[in-house]
């Protein structure tokens, strides 16, 4: 039987953050996919080899079978809906937080209470729809891809939806943050498939991540 694993990363914070744990089961990856244009990349186990794809498809690469687990942040998971995905551990990386930031002169609190109704930019449409329902606050969503930030700045919206870490992007744009969403972190998903065709393989890389990120 087949026992050669495939793991998904994105390139980033995530993949710097993973590698701890892949060493923690005793799995080096060989390539840095920063210096190298290689998108499958070797480990030191001939049996496990990493793919390199963007955050956003990593739960349809292993949705898929085309990779057997990979990491994944809980904003992309929400987005996806974490269809056909075993999600056995929060691994507390990546860490950050969805929030609502405006331009820095906007009174959000007021445009709310008075019922106004948002333009709201984000790649988070399911979330930031969710969140605002709860809030009974009208929203018109605009979907952008990057640079959410500009959003406010040019008049396109009134307000963003996106990922926070420190906040100097937005104190840079002069946007300030109004509201916290959720905290995000990483989790690792596992092919439902995989998980029992593969698990004499999986299952020793599962529980080394899940011990890994406990003593983090």
């Amino acid at each position: 039987m087949n026992q050669s694993l495939t793991l998904a990363l994105s390139k980033g914070r995530i993949f710097d953050e993973t590698l701890p744990l892949l060493e923690a089961a005793g799995i080096k990856v060989t390539d840095d996919p920063e210096k190298s244009r290689k998108l499958i990349l070797p480990t030191s186990d001939p049996a496990i080899r990493v793919v390199i794809v963007r955050a956003s498809d990593v739960p349809t690469y292993v949705q898929y079978g085309a990779a057997d687990f990979g990491v994944a942040g809980k904003d992309v998971l929400l987005e996806h809906g974490g269809e056909g995905l075993y999600q056995p551990v929060d691994l507390n990386i990546a860490k950050c937080r969805m929030s609502v930031a405006v331009s820095a002169g906007f009174d959000y609190a007021s445009a709310v209470r008075q019922g106004a109704r948002l333009r709201v930019a984000t790649k988070y449409l399911k979330v930031a729809r969710e969140h605002f329902a709860a809030k009974g606050v009208h929203v018109d969503l605009i979907k952008l891809y990057g640079s959410m930030e500009l959003g406010p700045l040019v008049g396109l919206s009134d307000a963003i939806v996106d990922l926070v870490s420190t906040g100097s992007t937005l104190r840079a744009n002069h946007l300030v943050e109004v509201e916290q969403i959720m905290d995000i972190s990483s989790r690792l998903v596992v092919n439902r498939a995989a998980l029992k065709t593969k698990r004499e393989k999986l299952q020793p890389i599962i529980e080394a991540f899940e011990r890994a990120a406990r003593s983090e």
